[in-house]
């Protein structure tokens, strides 16, 4: 979508509610005051996703952002936005998290490694490698909400699983999506292990139980993981737990899905409806 869009729009909520459905409508049950931070985090994030997630990424602004946050980090509190365009507004608003929030600005530079490797279109061997992305894809996602949640250190680890478990979904759920912008995320020992060439539809019509069982292992692991995580929430604020637990109860339902027909994901977009997550936020919101 053309930046010049959200000019006039609530610009964090705009860039967060069309770049990722699950997290927005789950993150509309936080209080108003962690949920404006949250899409300032978000805007960041999302803005960067879109230079990198096409056919063809927009190398030259990547590089741009970069260079920017590698100017900003150097004295966080003392930062100017240069301009008034989307890229130096949600270069704010992740600079205002990191200072705000005491955030770790390794953490953004490990997000913007993890992006590098998808224009760099990196290729994971080992589940470690595979984990070297998730780390800065997702991981840190997890511990800058940790930290906007004001939740303690303890919690940390947790939070990290939360974010690698819910990567993971998105990486199987979008498995023929990430197959046009050549990518593929599993490691290839796992295909290997299933006697897969590749995961194309094709490949995965000519070899039914072999890509089932492939399917079968990928959903276990983030099942594992989610288990995991949830450990965490014994750390979170009743009041904060809907939000995230009306996230998680999405991907529990889409990992539910395909793993009842592990073909789905070639058939259509898997994401829950708005009016789904709503019912799950409210169902939540009954427990509390």
């Amino acid at each position: 979508m053309c930046f010049a869009y959200y000019r006039y729009m609530n610009v964090e909520k705009e860039i967060f509610k069309n770049g990722s459905t699950t997290y927005y409508w789950s993150s509309k049950f936080f209080p108003k005051s962690i949920r404006d931070d949250v899409f300032k985090l978000y805007s960041f994030v999302r803005i960067v996703d879109d230079y990198v997630d096409a056919p063809e990424p927009d190398v030259k602004s990547f590089d741009h952002m970069v260079h920017r946050w590698n100017t900003a980090k150097e004295d966080l509190a003392n930062h100017h936005q240069l301009d008034d365009s989307i890229a130096e507004r949600v270069l704010r608003n992740i600079v205002y998290v990191v200072h705000r929030f005491d955030c770790d600005p390794g953490w953004v530079d490990a997000f913007l490694s993890s992006m590098q490797m998808d224009i760099d279109k990196r290729q994971y061997k080992t589940l470690d490698d595979t984990l070297e992305y998730i780390y800065g894809s997702a991981e840190v996602i997890g511990l800058f909400m940790a930290q906007i949640m004001g939740l303690p250190e303890e919690a940390r680890d947790f939070a990290k699983m939360q974010g690698r478990a819910m990567q993971f979904i998105n990486f199987i759920r979008d498995i023929d999506e990430d197959i046009t912008l050549g990518r593929r995320y599993f490691p290839t020992q796992d295909l290997k292990e299933f006697s897969l060439d590749n995961l194309s539809k094709k490949e995965a019509i000519a070899k039914p139980k072999e890509f089932k069982a492939f399917i079968s292992k990928q959903t276990d692991r983030y099942e594992l993981w989610q288990s995991e995580a949830a450990k965490g929430f014994d750390y979170i604020p009743r009041r904060l737990q809907i939000a995230l637990k009306t996230a998680v109860d999405a991907y529990n339902w889409t990992g539910q899905e395909i793993a009842k027909n592990p073909m789905i994901i070639y058939e259509m977009q898997l994401k829950p409806s708005k009016r789904k997550m709503v019912k799950l936020g409210l169902k939540r919101k009954l427990k509390v």
